[in-house]
């Protein structure tokens, strides 16, 4: 068994806080499950800004303002703001590259009366760009994308980035309804290029899930066996993508490869476990009985554990009660950390066996209990409104699988013994609790977006 390292440890905190939500209120809908937004899209800023407009260059190189940056220029087109502004004002917005005269840039402004203008220099093909974005508003996700699905890898790197940004945010329900716009040739194509980076990857990746066929898969078995790391970049969405086309009977590859070999990375370990999570909310080729067999391997392995007993609890697997007790009590050094966890999966848990648990182990170590219970209210698992739960889909009054969570509640139920009443009535007990929660989700953050953007670097 590995050393865990720092790094793991601290992403562990993020699969946790990616399935638990500490205020009990409405999560935020996620975009494509595997893609990272780099940046901030277009779109994004225009709404943002109080006006968007299309303006030229009146000054020249010589007769700018060279200490401020300030360059005159006279709108031609507003996109957005006309109540703030008209064609023909003459403005000044920040620019210290070269300019000619009647160049062309968007500007945008801010905080009216008195205006800050940005400025982007355009040429005609990408103010041809923008004024269309301008307009995307008023579409639904899914028409947004077949614009957007042109400009993936185009050679204006401004507009491929913003393109595959807006797939990043957009829900992934938005990406299967553009099935029949996608080019399955190209998509091919672009995943083959050992120097695509794992962003473009995993996007791509999720996209032939959504128009590929079985045809595919003994190109992705083959990915899914190299080890090469250019060819496995991106392999949480490598995995999701196979599975999705393999169905149910993909399980045993990614279960023997993945999930049951000890002596498999911790950053593919987490990739597999990051697709079977996928499937488990937001795939509905799997039955989620099926899936969570496949997470169960994950207990055998006190290193790992921790990484999905927050699923087993989110998804009501109850079957476990006896396992979490044997992590906790043969949990040392090296994965004390396993405890946490367990005792939050116990306190969900409505059977009594779990409650009996609880006691016994608060005895063997009495400030886990008390760290589970300082940090985390009571658990109770989101319930779902679905006549056959091992289907894997969600019933049509359930919340969005893409923003289901746990919710956390206040509950009738008797805090354990070990928290005292001198503890709960401590005046700075909420405030540890919202720094320690806000501390961790900083750093998940970024550690998470580490490990998206290195394809799970060790």
């Amino acid at each position: 068994m590995f050393r865990r390292t720092p790094l793991a440890i601290v992403a562990s905190l993020l699969a946790c806080f990616a399935t638990l939500t500490p205020w009990g209120g409405t999560s935020v809908a996620l975009g494509c499950p595997f893609c990272n937004a780099i940046s901030q899209t277009l779109r994004q800023e225009m709404q943002a800004m109080d006006v968007v407009a299309i303006a030229t260059v009146v000054d020249t190189e010589t007769t700018r303002d060279s200490e401020t940056g300030g360059v005159r220029m006279r709108i031609e087109t507003i996109l957005k703001g006309d109540q703030h502004a008209e064609v023909g004002d003459v403005i000044t917005a920040i620019y210290f590259g070269e300019i000619q005269k009647s160049r062309r840039f968007l500007v945008q402004g801010a905080q009216p009366p008195d205006l800050q203008w940005s400025s982007l220099p355009v040429n005609e093909r990408v103010e041809k760009y923008v004024i269309r974005v301008s307009e995307l508003d008023a579409e639904d996700a899914a028409s947004r994308l077949r614009f957007f699905i042109d400009y993936l890898q185009d050679e204006d790197s401004m507009l491929s980035r913003d393109a595959y940004d807006e797939f990043a945010i957009t829900p992934y329900e938005a990406v299967r309804e553009i099935k029949d716009d996608m080019d399955h040739a190209q998509l091919i194509q672009w995943i083959e290029d050992p120097e695509l980076s794992a962003d473009r990857k995993r996007l791509y990746l999720t996209m032939l899930g959504v128009c590929g066929s079985e045809d595919d898969l003994p190109m992705l078995e083959r990915m899914l066996r190299s080890e090469q790391k250019s060819v496995r970049n991106g392999l949480d969405a490598l995995i999701a993508c196979y599975l999705t086309l393999a169905g149910e009977k993909g399980l045993p590859l990614i279960n023997e490869k993945f999930l049951a070999n000890r002596q498999c990375g911790y950053g593919d370990t987490y990739a597999a476990i990051m697709a079977i999570r996928f499937h488990g909310t937001e795939g509905d080729v799997i039955a989620r009985s099926a899936l969570i067999e496949s997470l169960h391997l994950i207990l055998q392995r006190p290193d790992l554990a921790d990484l999905v007993i927050p699923d087993l609890a989110r998804w009501e697997d109850w079957s476990q009660i006896d396992r979490m007790k044997q992590l906790f009590l043969e949990a040392d050094e090296e994965t004390s950390f396993v405890r946490v966890p367990v005792v939050n999966y116990l306190k969900a848990c409505p059977k009594p066996e779990a409650r009996e648990a609880l006691d016994e182990l608060s005895k063997v170590d009495p400030e886990a209990v008390r760290r589970a219970n300082m940090f985390f209210s009571i658990p109770k698992p989101q319930p779902e409104d679905s006549s056959d739960q091992d289907s894997g889909s969600e019933s049509e009054n359930a919340e969005p699988a893409a923003t289901s969570s746990w919710r956390f509640e206040q509950t009738d139920r008797p805090a354990l013994k070990v928290q005292t009443a001198e503890a709960a009535a401590a005046p700075w007990a909420n405030l540890c609790r919202i720094a320690g929660v806000m501390a961790v989700n900083l750093g998940s953050i970024v550690i998470g977006q580490y490990l998206l953007l290195t394809g799970g670097a060790r």
